[in-house]
């Protein structure tokens, strides 16, 4: 089985965000970056197919060469190979295009990526890989099992939880479930030693057009200060949320 891992490159969650040119691009000094981790939770999920099934795992990533770090890192993680291609992912529908790509002309049998990434929160590229690749496509995925060309997946609905079956290929939109938190590696010194030596391929994008952009970026509104009201007073209560916070 031949398994294609989509990596996001994105801040770490707990870097500090800022927008420079008038707000309309993103400040990338000083932030660190990280997998995706919606994509963290499938490459680990793939390296478990690899060690059970003798599966073969590569990853790709839409990106500069300020994206090859972040690939590197899945490359030690377990990663047989790594493909960059070498363009901006400022479009999802790009970015699902160039990826189908590397799919077709890999012949990948599974394609995990997560349901979204943490910076643009879109979720569209898993689906958008779906269709251009006539593949059947399972999103909010919190459980995956092959079985030879068979697959059985659980996603996460609203209220509760949906099994579905499918025969590859087959794509997914992976989350948080589909391995647990303390299931997630780390990578060690021999990995990171054996991810010098695995092949990073830089690719060409097929398609330079895109259909949106970034006109502007806005940061929330600071929040407001907390004013305490005293248990017994619930006359100035009522009067700060129906005159002042204008919720009743």
């Amino acid at each position: 089985m031949k398994i294609l891992v989509c990596i996001s490159h994105v801040p770490d969650t707990t870097s500090k965000i800022n927008f420079t040119n008038d707000n309309t691009a993103f400040d990338t000094n000083g932030v660190q970056f990280v997998i995706n981790p919606n994509d963290e939770f499938g490459l680990t999920r793939a390296m478990w197919f690899k060690e059970k099934q003798n599966a073969t795992v590569d990853v790709v990533n839409v990106g500069g060469p300020e994206t090859e770090s972040t690939l590197r890192k899945a490359l030690a993680i377990g990663a047989d190979a790594a493909f960059r291609i070498n363009t901006t992912p400022t479009d999802g529908y790009a970015v699902a295009k160039e990826l189908s790509k590397v799919a077709v002309d890999g012949n990948y049998d599974l394609i995990i990526a997560g349901r979204e990434s943490i910076d643009y929160n879109g979720g569209m590229v898993p689906g958008m890989m779906a269709a251009e690749l006539g593949a059947s496509f399972v999103n909010n995925c919190i459980s995956l099992e092959i079985d030879g060309t068979n697959a059985t997946a659980v996603r996460e609905i609203d209220g509760g939880k949906e099994t579905l079956s499918s025969t590859l290929p087959l794509v997914i939109g992976g989350q948080k479930g589909l391995v647990e938190e303390s299931d997630l590696k780390i990578p060690n010194m021999r990995g990171i030693m054996m991810a010098r030596k695995k092949p990073l391929t830089v690719l060409e994008p097929a398609q330079q057009q895109t259909c949106t952009s970034s006109v502007k970026f806005e940061k929330p509104a600071p929040k407001g200060a907390i004013k305490m009201v005293d248990a017994d007073n619930i006359d100035e209560l009522i009067d700060l949320l129906h005159n002042e916070a204008k919720v009743i």
